[in-house]
């Protein structure tokens, strides 16, 4: 998914909050972005924020829909865009996209399965709602990359995580690992994602590494997150030093995204679609992706730093201006 804002870097970027995370338990709302032009389907994004930036290695969090877009309304329609220094998570609840990318990958994403992008120090995807999808609802999350990966080379991957019951609960294990299931999809980083869901009037209880930072993103709520209440597209970030999850549901079913990690070692400069460790790898990386936009404008096609562009791909995005102040570091 790409960032589309006309002026990223008041949205991504910017000094940090001088306070700092805070040190307990917090419930972070979201921001209404669209993402497209101007029908685009809105998204809710909760992380990154002034105030916190990442969750673990976890660096982006978009939650949408449900959209219902059998009436011409817009769906998910995102041209050929560049990432570098991330891996991207893509999980549905409803509907199906295409995703195409310079990896060689062509792949319809199902609800229940995850994809798992690794850009590597460049990679370029598309992403377009099927043309029989009634209704779009999802996350899609970044993962920053650890000094290595980040420079390394492009690649796809899909795994089907298996349903797993867990105290009442239905539990699908789609990064790391977690209850006694462990998902295939290579991560460089110690990460946890998983998808819970929960029937009414519920306590449930979940071990957690107490060394690592987790994010419980609510998709349907409303529910009680270690004694904090939160709603729909909130996200509710936990300090390391906790030894337990407890999530306590309403008179509705619940439905969350839990997200977990160690403490990424490492600052990121956010820009765009890209993850990098200062300003000039920003501006190169932009550089590198403007002359394969100018390839692909005046001949249809493309190669370079973020690889072969696909024969389907018609234009791909542009772009934006940098800014005219140095980006900064975020940690």
């Amino acid at each position: 998914m790409s960032v589309t804002e006309r002026n990223p870097v008041l949205q991504e970027g910017g000094p940090a909050d001088p306070a700092g995370p805070a040190a307990g338990p917090e419930v972070l709302l979201p921001r209404e972005v669209p993402l497209g032009g101007p029908r685009a389907m809105l998204v809710q994004r909760t992380l990154p924020q002034r105030r916190r930036s990442l969750i673990g290695a976890w660096c982006f969090l978009d939650h949408y829909g449900p959209h219902d877009i059998a009436d011409g309304a817009p769906g998910m329609r995102v041209p050929g865009h560049p990432h570098t220094g991330l891996q991207t998570v893509t999980w549905l609840f409803e509907g199906e996209v295409e995703h195409r990318d310079t990896a060689g990958s062509v792949v319809i994403v199902k609800p229940g399965e995850v994809n798992l992008m690794t850009a590597g120090a460049g990679i370029a995807h598309s992403e377009y709602s099927t043309p029989g999808t009634r209704r779009m609802h999802g996350a899609q999350l970044w993962v920053a990359l650890p000094d290595g990966a980040r420079t390394g080379e492009r690649g796809f991957e899909h795994f089907v995580p298996p349903v797993i019951e867990s105290r009442g609960a239905e539990v699908r294990v789609f990064l790391g690992s977690w209850l006694g299931a462990s998902a295939a999809p290579r991560t460089y980083t110690r990460l946890l994602g998983a998808e819970v869901r929960l029937p009414p009037r519920t306590e449930w209880r979940a071990p957690l590494d107490p060394e690592d930072e987790v994010g419980i993103l609510v998709d349907l709520g409303p529910l009680e997150v270690d004694g904090l209440h939160a709603e729909r597209s909130q996200l509710v970030a936990l300090p390391p030093r906790r030894d337990e999850l407890v999530l306590r549901t309403a008179d509705e079913p619940a439905r969350v995204l839990v997200l977990g990690g160690e403490p990424f070692g490492a600052p990121v400069v956010m820009w765009w679609n890209f993850v990098g460790r200062d300003h000039d790898e920003i501006v190169a990386a932009r550089a590198d992706w403007q002359r394969q936009v100018e390839a692909q404008r005046a001949s249809g096609h493309a190669d370079g730093r973020f690889g072969p562009h696909p024969a389907a791909w018609d234009d791909v995005l542009a772009a934006p201006e940098l800014p005219t102040v140095r980006l900064k570091p975020r940690s």
